[in-house]
Parts: structure tokens; C-alpha cells; sequence
């Protein structure tokens, strides 16, 4: 699990799935030797890592015979780590979940399935953060049977695709007063950004940042 100050519903899921306490490992202990070894005493067998916030080194990723598939809310080889959301509406790339099989690169690995989400014009970077939350939903359902009884496909992916960090937003972000940008680009770029309680995009005036939320709505 992500370390407490990283978790979302982190009780709840804990009180769903009532696990014994050797059974539950801190997400950023996942490297140590002595996590290490108390995995690989519980013989697991597979994997699934569902919107988790670490890359998994391969010393890990052998404790899996049958491997470790990850549920990543964008559509892969387009939109590779972080924030599919934000990427999907500001460069217009293909939008969706994907299952796929963990390798050494960062969700480069084979593909289990996808599923296509539909960006809406009046989309935000939250509204679409949440399409994308039920797609995984829904992608993972539909194949977790052929997961289980090792019939899932497997297919490698394109060479294509794009990629970004957790930093990239801040290449963005702040939006240059005396710049002209087309009216569509600015409108997507607020929007993306625009997903509270995260403060998003902003400009700059007398030294102080005025941040930004864009709200759209059909006639």
C-alpha cells in the first residue's frame, strides 16, 4: 500500500480485503531485502497493481511467477506516467485505461487489454480523471476471469507513444501574460489543470501567483 500520507480509502480497502498484518507492506519498503524475503514466504503467485504510485524493480517483479500486471488509466503506448488525464485533453492523444504486464521500463510492458474513453469538450482534468477511475473499473472486471485462469492475451506494444513526469505540469503551468497562445490551446490547458483541490495553472501578478479554474457547461 502507499506509505499513510499517499493513500486514498486506504482503511476501507484494508477493512474490505481483511488481511492479516503480515500480510500488508508499506509501497515504499518494497526494494528492502527484508520485505523482499517476507513476500516471497507468502508464495504469491500473481500480481496487480492498481494505481500505484512506485516503479517496481525487477528484484520485486521475480517474486511472480505468473508476473504482475498493472490497471494504468491511460491508453497505452500514448500517455506513459503521470497525469493521463491532463496529457490526453492537451495533446489531444488517445484517451482510455489499459491493463498490461509490468516490465523493467515504466508501463512499457505487454498489453493485456484497453478500453477508449471519450474526452467530452466540457471536460476537465477531474471529469476525466473520473471516466478514466470507471473505465479501469470496468477493463478490469471484464478480464479479471481470463486473468485468473491464465488465458488473457498478451500483446507487445508499438513502438509509438508518448510519456511524461510528474514534473512536466510545471512546464505548463504557468501561463505568460504578453504570450499569445490560440484560444483553444489556453481553453485546454485550463481545463486540464483544472481539478480542485489542486491549484493548477496560474499567472503571475506583482510577484504573486493567481491560479486558475476553468468551468464549461453545455447551453
Amino acid at each position: 500500500m502507499h506509505p499513510p500520507g499517499e493513500q486514498s480509502f486506504g482503511n476501507e480497502i484494508l477493512a474490505a480485503l481483511d488481511l492479516p498484518q503480515e500480510s500488508i507492506f508499506a509501497g515504499d519498503c518494497l526494494c528492502e531485502p527484508a520485505t523482499l524475503e517476507a513476500i516471497r514466504k507468502l508464495k504469491p503467485d500473481l500480481a496487480l497493481s492498481v494505481l500505484f504510485n512506485r516503479v517496481l524493480r525487477q528484484e520485486f517483479l521475480n517474486l511472480f511467477p505468473r508476473g504482475v500486471i498493472n490497471l494504468h488509466p491511460g491508453y497505452l503506448p500514448f500517455n506513459r506516467g503521470q497525469y493521463p488525464n491532463v496529457w490526453s485533453i492537451i495533446e489531444s492523444t488517445p484517451c482510455g485505461a489499459t491493463l498490461h504486464y509490468i516490465d523493467e521500463g515504466i508501463d512499457t510492458g505487454d498489453i493485456v487489454d484497453r478500453k477508449l474513453v471519450e474526452i467530452d469538450v466540457i471536460d476537465t482534468g477531474e471529469s476525466l480523471y473520473r471516466k478514466l477511475e470507471g473505465a479501469c473499473v470496468e477493463l478490469l472486471q471484464a478480464n479479471w476471469s481470463t486473468i485468473c485462469n491464465q488465458t488473457a492475451s498478451r500483446q507487445p506494444q508499438p513502438c509509438e507513444g508518448t510519456y511524461h513526469r510528474c514534473r512536466d505540469v510545471d512546464e505548463i503551468d504557468e501561463i505568460d501574460l504578453e504570450k499569445q497562445y490560440k484560444a483553444k490551446d489556453l481553453i485546454n490547458l485550463l481545463r486540464a489543470r483544472t481539478f480542485a483541490p489542486h491549484k493548477g495553472a496560474y499567472f503571475v501578478s506583482n510577484g504573486r501567483r493567481v491560479f486558475l479554474r476553468l468551468q464549461l457547461e453545455y447551453e
